[in-house]
């Protein structure tokens, strides 16, 4: 019992905070949504307001139309007496030629039996001519009320539209005919596309037959009564379309009218705001669903705001109620340490009266007082002769005997002092002079001392009230040697510390010298293996110009393996390049459904191949992230999907996560097994289970968790053996103002011709490596070029003037000694002109493309693709030619 009455106003306050919290939240998140739904709700009314506008403006385009054409002599004529064919024809192209100028559906004349004799779709396959219209109530309300109104399928047509018909009457006023005009309102629906919300259209059953999404059109908002079912048959409004019930529950009626409902069939996760707008003519609804989650998430914001206003509330309660507390804390530990402050006072002057009355009594015998205190106490009286001491004044400095006695000077004690060195250096008679002085002059003092035996002494002094004076000496060397110890030890741990620093930083310098170093290796690993590399891919391009039939099927299986080895060698090179830190990153808001559309096009043809199916999911949404980094992400996961995916098809989309968006590629392959969905992503692992030919080198994944990493995207994998995998990639959302202007789309090189620039085009080769020199000049001219040149930088030197300036010149960049963008200032030294550069280089360089951009000259990376380099080739030269 004593325990829960102490905790009881702990409870209590807790109860009161999180009682208020919970029920701040909920009236102010309650208030806040109501007042957002009102809002949301008036909007939708006010847009529902513009379709029904826009509907009503389309039907009022054409309602005078039929009354127009009931006035023609001719249709008067054709529906009064049988018709021969000429006169049939010349009546439907009138019929036809009046539909094309008012963008009618269908113009359709019919006689009073109801049969249709001349139509604006006469030549069309789905004709009306001839068909019989009876039982349609367009024509049986003209024909009894002069006019219809019908909105259903056409019968032969199977379009659905809204009919307006018009009575034909002769002169006497007797019924000749009608005259129908149907209008097709599929442009609405289009229209209604544009919007997020469900826009619905309904008749006067209350059948669905107009919306902007194909699983709300024909479904009934109430059950048919059994006249209604029989009334649409015998017309049959709308054919044979089967009418499902559109199930809604409703949540809360609003006081606008408007209701919040949980869509069963079909389905919608989220509750909806729906209203309705009434027509008076047609009698039809429409009605428009709005997603009511922003006036949710307006509540729960506000929720948390009231709970957290609430909380701060309380804290802030208890904060000062706290201060109170402390403050009256501190008055009474106030008021308690100055009353023992003066009972310590008090004591200590007891106790100085105490050692005064034993040097005044010292004479008496009474000296024995001082015995108990445990510090080595003398007194001398105002001639500063010895009054008083005790027996551990006389251990501490073993005076003899004979030398200490009342009456005595106390100047004798400190000349025997002296004499042992215990008044430090210096001339003896100065020493005990200055301390007499001292004593002489009343004040008080606090001094330590250190002995030769090393006893360390805290001598402190005293006046008397009769002018004497009382000195103590306490022994703190114990505790000197402890502090001396301790500094010595922070010495100690100080110098540790700055000898594990110095090998820490020393262990740093020497992993990023060994990092750097692997970096250099890898890359000029990279580089020497791309050089052969690159001319054994123009041989092969050559080569495969040459061939036909199985022979050049086998080039392009040679082409095939040396671009699997191209892009191992460009992966080691990403690692070495994200492991060094070196790679730039360029991060900045762009649209996704490009990038999406892209990969889309160029992985569905590998898919085609492979007999599989590559869907993807369009969006408006804009990311931050460095867009050429994403795309080797989402390429990896692609490539991966389309490796191990067998049969069945594979799709890459996004999804909304909070601020951030989920770009997701799913597959149908066999699945990765929990125990092996983090290993993949490490170098060289791969799973056995992939097509034997399409086989990676296993360093896709490890790739994409370094990107991922160095880009701070979060790389996540979902898998079911036997039904897929789902690898993605979590990126920060962006704004759509932020995305900078499109740069200018280069222009296609054409393939070479008679016409093509190439075509007898003077070219430079220009590398040290003379495979690359042969391949170059066989593709070139192979091409139409003429190559006056391919050989090393020295040759292009001794051969260059300014009688031999090629139209072109393909340089490498790292050659011996030599610097590509150096060689070429050089050469144009010689040649006393500029012509256009392109650098062929197997260096992963930003600072070089950047150089190369800048100066307006051709990049290509090695292994050079032959259609990469021909479009680049062809595009500087037209470029060329025109700033000429």
């Amino acid at each position: 019992m004593y325990r829960v009455s102490r905790y009881r106003p702990l409870l209590l306050t807790l109860l009161v905070m999180i009682g208020g919290t919970l029920l701040a939240a909920l009236v102010a998140g309650r208030y806040a949504q109501q007042r957002a739904l009102a809002a949301e709700s008036a909007q939708v009314q006010r847009q529902l307001d513009l379709y029904a506008q826009t509907l009503q403006q389309r039907i009022d385009r054409f309602r005078t139309l039929p009354e127009v054409l009931a006035l023609d002599p001719d249709l008067q004529q054709a529906v009064r007496q049988p018709l021969n064919d000429a006169e049939r024809h010349r009546l439907n192209l009138k019929l036809q030629q009046a539909n094309n100028v008012t963008s009618a559906s269908t113009l359709t004349l019919i006689d009073r039996h109801g049969v249709a004799v001349a139509a604006s779709n006469w030549d069309q396959p789905t004709t009306n001519v001839g068909e019989d219209y009876s039982y349609r109530p367009y024509f049986q309300q003209a024909m009894a009320t002069g006019s219809g109104r019908f909105y259903g399928t056409g019968m032969t047509t199977a379009v659905p539209g809204y009919f307006l018909s018009q009575a034909i009457h002769d002169a006497n006023g007797a019924v000749l005919g009608v005259i129908a005009i149907k209008i097709e309102l599929r442009a609405l629906e289009q229209e209604w596309l544009q919007s997020t919300d469900i826009v619905l259209a309904s008749d006067a059953h209350d059948v669905v037959f107009l919306a902007n999404g194909d699983a709300w059109r024909y479904r009934l908002l109430r059950p048919l009564a059994p006249a209604e079912r029989s009334e649409m048959l015998a017309t049959r409004q709308y054919a044979d379309r089967s009418l499902q019930p559109l199930r809604a529950r409703t949540l809360d009626v609003l006081s606008d009218g408007g209701r919040m409902v949980r869509l069963e069939q079909p389905s919608l996760p989220r509750p909806m705001l729906w209203q309705t707008y009434t027509l008076t003519d047609p009698q039809w609804k429409l009605h428009l669903l709005h997603d009511a989650g922003a006036s949710a998430a307006v509540g729960r914001s506000t929720a948390l705001a009231a709970g957290g206003i609430w909380l701060a509330l309380c804290f802030l309660s208890l904060f000062v109620q706290q201060r109170r507390r402390l403050a009256s804390h501190r008055q009474r530990s106030r008021r308690e340490l100055e009353a023992v402050l003066q009972q310590h006072a008090q004591e200590l002057r007891t106790a100085q009266d105490g050692v005064l009355q034993a040097a005044q009594q010292a004479d008496s015998g009474l000296s024995r007082s001082l015995a108990h205190l445990p510090q080595g106490v003398v007194v001398i009286d105002s001639e500063q002769k010895l009054v008083a001491w005790n027996a551990r004044y006389l251990e501490l400095f073993r005076f003899p005997p004979d030398l200490i006695r009342v009456g005595r000077p106390i100047e004798e004690a400190f000349r025997y002092n002296a004499r042992r060195g215990l008044l430090g250096p210096g001339p003896v008679d100065e020493a005990i002079e200055r301390r007499l002085n001292h004593l002489r002059s009343g004040r008080p003092h606090m001094r330590e001392s250190e002995k030769d035996d090393g006893t360390v002494l805290e001598i402190r002094g005293n006046p008397l009230p009769d002018g004497g004076f009382v000195t103590s000496y306490a022994d703190i060397t114990a505790y000197k040697n402890t502090a001396r110890e301790l500094r010595s030890l922070a010495d100690a741990l100080e110098h540790r510390v700055a000898e594990r620093t110095r090998d820490l930083d020393e262990a740093r310098r020497e992993a990023e010298r060994a990092n750097r170093y692997k970096t250099r290796f890898v890359a000029s690993a990279v580089h020497d293996l791309l050089q052969p590399l690159n001319a054994a891919r123009m041989f092969v391009s050559v080569l495969r110009g040459k061939l036909s039939g199985d022979a050049r099927e086998l080039s392009e299986h040679v082409d095939a393996a040396l671009a699997a080895q191209d892009s191992i060698l460009n992966s080691l090179l990403d690692i070495s390049r994200l492991e060094s830190g070196t790679l730039q990153t360029h991060v900045r808001a762009f649209a996704l459904s490009p990038l999406l559309e892209t990969l889309a096009r160029e992985f569905g043809i590998a898919a085609e191949g492979r007999g599989l199916q590559l869907d993807w999911v369009d969006t408006r949404a804009v990311v931050v992230s460095d867009e050429a980094l994403l795309r080797r992400i989402l390429q990896n996961f692609l490539s991966n999907a389309l490796r191990y995916t067998p049969r069945g098809r594979v799709l890459i989309g996004c999804r909304r996560v909070g601020d951030q968006l989920r770009i997701e590629v799913h597959d149908q392959g066999p699945g990765i097994p929990e125990s092996l969905q983090g290993e993949i992503f490490e170098e060289f692992r791969r799973l056995d289970d992939g097509v034997d030919q399409e086989r990676g080198a296993g360093l896709g994944l490890a790739i994409v968790e370094r990107i991922g990493r160095l880009l701070g995207h979060r790389i996540s994998l979902r898998s079911t053996l036997g039904r897929g995998s789902v690898f993605a990639v979590t990126v920060a959302m962006g704004d759509a103002a932020d995305i900078p202007a499109p740069a200018a789309v280069p222009i296609a090189a054409p393939e070479p011709g008679d016409d093509s620039p190439l075509r007898r085009c003077r070219v430079w080769s220009i590398d040290d490596d003379p495979r690359v020199c042969a391949a170059t000049r066989a593709l070139l001219e192979r091409w139409g070029c003429s190559v006056e040149l391919a050989d090393g930088p020295q040759a292009a030197l001794e051969i260059a003037s300014a009688l031999n300036v090629p139209q072109l010149l393909l340089l490498d960049v790292r050659m011996g000694q030599w610097h590509g963008p150096d060689l070429y200032e050089e050469l144009c030294t010689l040649w006393r002109a500029r012509p256009p550069v392109i650098l062929v280089t197997a260096e992963r360089d930003d600072a070089l493309r950047a150089q190369a951009m800048e100066n307006g000259w051709g990049f290509l990376s090695k292994p050079v693709r032959p259609p990469a380099l021909r479009a680049l080739m062809t595009q500087l030269l037209v470029r060329h030619r025109e700033a000429r």
